[in-house]
Parts: C-alpha cells; sequence; structure tokens
C-alpha cells in the first residue's frame, strides 16, 4: 500500500534529535566499510533550519559524491525523526578544506580520537608519530 504524501508523518524535532540520528547513520555506514560517506557526513556538523539540514562539504567533488550517496541517509532521517518534509541542502565551502590540513600529529590525534587502540599500538611497538 502506497501512502498520500499528505498521509507522512510531519512530526516536530531538535537539531539534537537530528544529529544523534546524523552520527548513528554515519557510525552504521563506516561499520559497514562506506568510509568515505561516513567521512562527508563527519566534515562539519550539520545544522538544522525548519525541515531543511545543510551542510557544509569541501569541494564540488564531495558534493556531487555525498549527492549521490544521501537517498539512504534521508530515507534513515525521515523514518527516525518521523518526518517526511527533511530535505538535505550541500553547500561546498572551500574554506572547510583549508581547517583540515593535517599535521602527521593531527591526523594521529584524529585516528585516536576514532579508535583509541592506535595509542596503545603506538606505545607498544615504540613509534613516533
Amino acid at each position: 500500500m502506497v501512502r498520500q504524501t499528505d498521509e507522512l508523518p510531519r512530526e516536530p524535532f531538535s537539531e539534537t534529535d537530528m544529529l544523534l540520528q546524523w552520527n548513528k547513520f554515519a557510525k552504521r555506514l563506516s561499520d559497514s566499510g562506506q568510509k568515505i560517506m561516513a567521512t562527508y557526513m563527519q566534515i562539519n556538523d550539520p545544522v538544522l533550519e525548519g525541515t531543511i539540514i545543510k551542510l557544509e562539504l569541501p569541494n564540488e567533488g564531495s558534493k556531487v559524491d555525498f549527492d549521490n550517496g544521501k537517498h539512504e541517509l534521508l530515507g534513515y532521517l525521515r523514518g527516525k525523526l518521523h518526518n517526511h518534509d527533511i530535505t538535505i541542502e550541500v553547500n561546498v565551502n572551500e574554506v572547510v578544506s583549508t581547517k583540515h590540513a593535517f599535521t602527521p600529529l593531527e591526523k594521529f590525534e584524529k585516528l585516536k580520537a576514532i579508535n583509541p587502540s592506535v595509542e596503545t599500538l603506538r606505545k607498544m611497538f615504540d613509534l613516533d608519530i
């Protein structure tokens, strides 16, 4: 049975609710090996304006990749937040990429935040950063 669009849920939700579901989905993608999409989702925290989720990405290529993969995310968010008016708007901001000019230490710290076991390995094998 196909529902009419006016029968679909449109429950209110907060930015916190949205971010919680956003991050759960990113983790699920990462755990299933879809690391690129998960990375795009975690470059910046999305901002909620009404039912529009706005995300900034560093370049046009990342925007195209994200747009190609966002349909599953959109379905997930609409279901979990019980609101079928949700849309995702992606803006390209070239300045975002300069925030991520990683030094080896910054890369290591980011990896350590994702997986604290990296620090254990570094100590175990007496590795430099």
